[in-house]
């Protein structure tokens, strides 16, 4: 075994080059890290390295007396290469090791190579993934490692992917060991190696917040019923002024768009796992498309805030709320029929720590969490941030109304605590907590997630009891008493 010596040509790359004899008798071992790259093993050097162990069959195979092996460790975030597109997991430490052997393409190996990953202990939830890079990734991809006792192939090794190029992670023909404070990657072929952390939940605890999900939707379900119900109650029965009718429609709009998210649930949990692909499909459009019906409603419950408290306008537009429930559930429509269109609806697995499939709903594929990503995350967090700050404009208008002694229905701390729980509920903020179920805090997070969504139709029912209902002849729903002094207010001051 010779070396030729170890050179760095690039920030964030180092290389070894080697040149091993085909008549080598022993396996080949290797050492590298993350700052110091590749190296000769150092047999006095224990725990805090990575490791390479080559096989010697790679190297009785080759025709060649003598071939070439390079072992490079790249920085991927200095690099920026090695970018999968929607990818979740972290890259440990950043870094990927490739290993090429002459000018071919080693595959099929009966005797893996090993390569050990050395790394802290692993927090709670999050489970290691021995993958490699694989370019075509998207596209017809070649078999990489199957087949038995293969030796090298007769195309070239895989080129360094660079930055905007396709690709992704694989992980067939790699096994996983993980333990303690290393992790073992045992691979039949040479390529560009990583270590992946996906965050995942443990058995016990994805079952669990599968049994809380389904009964908060069963309960949601029958509250969402109460309050439509007792919102079409109220307007028939008692004689609001055209503003407070308006709320309430809206309020019976957002509540029925929680019904439909909730029965699409129900449906989805009960019969993706046996439902043919098309029906599966279609599942996963009704579910997306009650989750933006439930995001519009929000949305426009904030416009009407706004008008009333910030403006002071009233409402003279003629079938406002009719045109208000076109845009309601007539936008979702055109979102879920592009996403439709283009394929973007499937089977979605959810997995625990090993890898097993725990659950199968209809929704958006991982091919297509871009999809997600834009019309779920980025639609809710902006209309999370207009109707915030809608929230926050409100909250001041109600306490300085309160500090006036103007509305004295406000006087009781609970009733005012209650109001502003219930505007919180109403604008959504409940559905912000998803943005917090990543990493080493994600369980705590889904299950808060969970239960506070599923009782966010009761919080809704309990508020509009309370602010809406009738109990004595100066009190016809304190928010349209604060609207009508606003107005009064204004005009004055005009």
């Amino acid at each position: 075994l010779l070396q030729s010596g170890r050179y760095s040509w690039l920030a964030g790359l180092k290389t070894l080059l080697l040149n091993v004899s085909r008549a080598v008798t022993q396996d080949v071992f290797l050492t590298f890290s993350p700052t110091a790259g590749p190296s000769r093993l150092n047999t006095t050097e224990k725990g805090k390295s990575g490791r390479i162990h080559l096989p010697r069959e790679i190297f009785q195979s080759l025709s060649s007396q003598t071939v070439s092996v390079v072992v490079t460790v790249l920085n991927i975030q200095q690099l920026g290469m090695f970018k999968e597109v929607n990818q979740t997991a972290q890259v440990l430490d950043n870094t990927v090791v490739g290993i090429t052997v002459g000018e071919s393409s080693i595959s099929g190996l009966q005797n893996p190579v090993r390569l050990t990953f050395a790394h802290r202990q692993l927090p709670h939830g999050i489970t290691p993934q021995c993958v490699f890079w694989d370019p075509s990734k998207g596209t017809p991809s070649l078999d990489v490692g199957l087949g038995s006792g293969a030796v090298p192939s007769t195309h070239s090794h895989p080129p360094v992917p660079v930055a905007g190029q396709a690709g992704g992670w694989r992980s067939s023909g790699c096994d996983t060991q993980p333990e303690d404070q290393r992790t073992v990657c045992s691979c039949n072929h040479l390529t560009f190696f990583s270590l992946l952390l996906n965050p995942a939940l443990d058995d016990s605890t994805a079952k669990a917040l599968m049994a809380v999900a389904t009964a908060g939707c069963w309960v949601a379900t029958a509250f969402s019923i109460f309050t439509i119900a007792f919102c079409i109650f109220l307007r028939c029965r008692f004689r609001f002024e055209e503003t407070v009718r308006i709320n309430l429609g809206l309020h019976l709009n957002l509540v029925g768009s929680l019904l439909l998210l909730n029965l699409a649930f129900l449906l989805n949990s009960g019969l993706s796992s046996r439902t043919h692909l098309s029906t599966c499909k279609v599942l996963g459009g009704l579910t997306h498309y009650g989750l933006l019906c439930c995001f519009t409603w929000m949305a426009l419950e904030g416009c009407q805030l706004y008008l009333l408290f910030v403006k002071v306008l009233g409402i003279y537009i003629h079938h406002y709320l009719a045109k208000l429930c076109l845009i309601g559930w007539g936008f979702p429509v055109l979102v879920v029929g592009v996403a439709g269109a283009i394929g973007s609806y499937g089977e979605y697995s959810i997995k625990n720590t090993d890898h097993q499939v725990i659950a199968l709903l209809c929704w958006i594929t991982s091919d297509y969490m871009l999809v997600h990503y834009i019309t779920n995350c980025g639609y809710f967090g902006l209309i999370f941030l207009f109707n915030m700050a809608i929230f926050g404009v409100v909250t001041q208008k109600s306490c300085s109304l309160q500090g006036t002694g103007t509305v004295q229905g406000y006087r009781k701390p609970w009733k005012v605590a209650l109001v502003a729980a219930g505007l919180f509920c109403l604008l959504g903020a409940t559905w912000a907590l998803a943005f917090l179920t990543y990493g080493i805090s994600s369980a705590p997070m889904l299950y808060l997630f969970t239960i506070f969504n599923s009782l966010q139709g009761i919080f809704i029912f309990i508020w509009l009891v309370v602010l809406y209902y009738p109990k004595t002849k100066e009190t016809t729903g304190s928010l349209s008493y604060i609207i009508r002094h606003d107005k009064t207010t204004t005009a004055s001051q005009d």
